[in-house]
């Protein structure tokens, strides 16, 4: 299966009027094919998040556009205070789709205020992703929408690699229709379980019409497929793999447009995809209860999930680069998660994170 790339140029994200292209060394998102056969690159999509046009500024001009970053909080755990002005050295980032406009978002603000480096961040699905991080030691980090299973840790252990997990953020898994779809607005467990298994519409309900239901889903290596067998099939992902007039893809781009384009398809969307194409699509509640923040936080929404993002114990100290960049992340990330369309972490959770990164920073520093 054909892998896509996605390649941004961005020296800043902030824009001089004027000015001509800096000589500092580039940064890029995924410039070239995935370093091993670790699975299909999903195709950044035009109908997910907005993507700004890269901005050009002079390099002198940083002092007066940016504010230098602080890492200080008004409460919670504190990180020590970095500046990407100072960081130096490469690193790879892959896995998670869904995690993967976070980790751009978070990228863009790290060049914004000086990092010079490169970074390779691909969007290659979680399984695929902890494949690179563990198996091929190839990436330095693993971005993630689900933990990391047992065998994925042996994995690891056994090429030398301790993960360490920051959790990064929530998210809702939407179950989303065609909105000129006016048959339903809600949906009970059971219902959703004949949606995604019987043939026609009015299998599920004799009211609704004699059409078949087009399904056109993300592929079994998809955390979000993982988490929708668990949730809703009881763990028998063959009755997904199996049903009728079903499609399955890891191109996301398809998947939104091939429903927006048919009024008896049916998908599941990481809510924020959901959310930017909201003109064309509906998302549908899940016994009464909506995918947003307050849901997933309290657990009542079905198919809430975490992000996540995996290092190496020894990477984190080995390279000052990946230590700043985790730190960056944390300390923006509820600035910046809204914007992308999930949801932030409660303070406790954010500052657990942190502590993770502190510990691991500090055990170096004892090393």
């Amino acid at each position: 299966m054909q892998r896509s790339s996605y390649s941004i140029l961005i020296i800043l994200t902030l824009l001089c009027y004027g000015c001509s292209s800096p000589d500092k060394p580039s940064a890029t998102i995924a410039p070239k094919s995935v370093p091993t056969d670790a699975g299909v690159q999903a195709k950044p999509s035009q109908n997910k998040p907005s993507e700004e046009k890269p901005l050009t500024a002079k390099p002198e001009a940083i002092a007066q556009l940016v504010t230098a970053p602080t890492t200080k909080n008004s409460s919670g755990v504190r990180l020590p205070e970095i500046d990407p002005l100072e960081v130096e050295g490469n690193l790879t980032v892959a896995g998670s789709s869904s995690v993967f406009p976070l980790s751009k978002a978070i990228y863009e603000r790290f060049i914004a205020y000086g990092y010079a480096g490169t970074i390779d961040i691909y969007s290659i699905g979680t399984g695929a992703g902890f494949n690179l991080f563990c198996k091929e030691k190839k990436s330095d980090i693993a971005n993630a929408s689900r933990p990391i299973e047992e065998d994925e840790i042996k994995a690891c252990t056994a090429n030398g690699r301790t993960p360490v997990e920051f959790r990064i953020g929530s998210d809702a898994v939407a179950v989303v229709i065609n909105r000129k779809n006016t048959l339903l607005t809600n949906a009970t467990t059971k219902e959703l379980a004949a949606l995604f298994t019987a043939e026609k519409w009015s299998d599920v309900n004799p009211k609704w019409p004699n059409e078949k239901i087009q399904r056109i889903l993300p592929s079994s290596t998809a955390s979000r497929f993982s988490l929708f067998v668990e949730k809703v099939l009881d763990d028998k992902d063959k009755l997904l793999l199996n049903s009728p007039n079903s499609q399955f893809t890891d191109d996301d781009d398809y998947i939104i447009q091939a429903v927006a384009a048919n009024p008896y398809a049916i998908t599941f969307l990481p809510y924020s995809y959901y959310q930017h194409n909201a003109d064309t699509l509906k998302a549908i509640s899940i016994e009464g209860v909506e995918p947003k923040a307050e849901t997933v936080e309290n657990g009542k929404y079905l198919l809430g999930r975490q992000l996540l993002m995996y290092s190496d114990v020894n990477t984190i100290r080995k390279k000052p680069q990946v230590r700043a960049f985790i730190n960056f992340y944390l300390t923006y990330i509820n600035q910046e998660i809204r914007k992308v369309g999930y949801f932030p972490l409660s303070q406790k959770e954010l500052d657990n994170s942190k502590m993770k990164l502190l510990k691991a920073t500090e055990q170096e520093k004892r090393d």
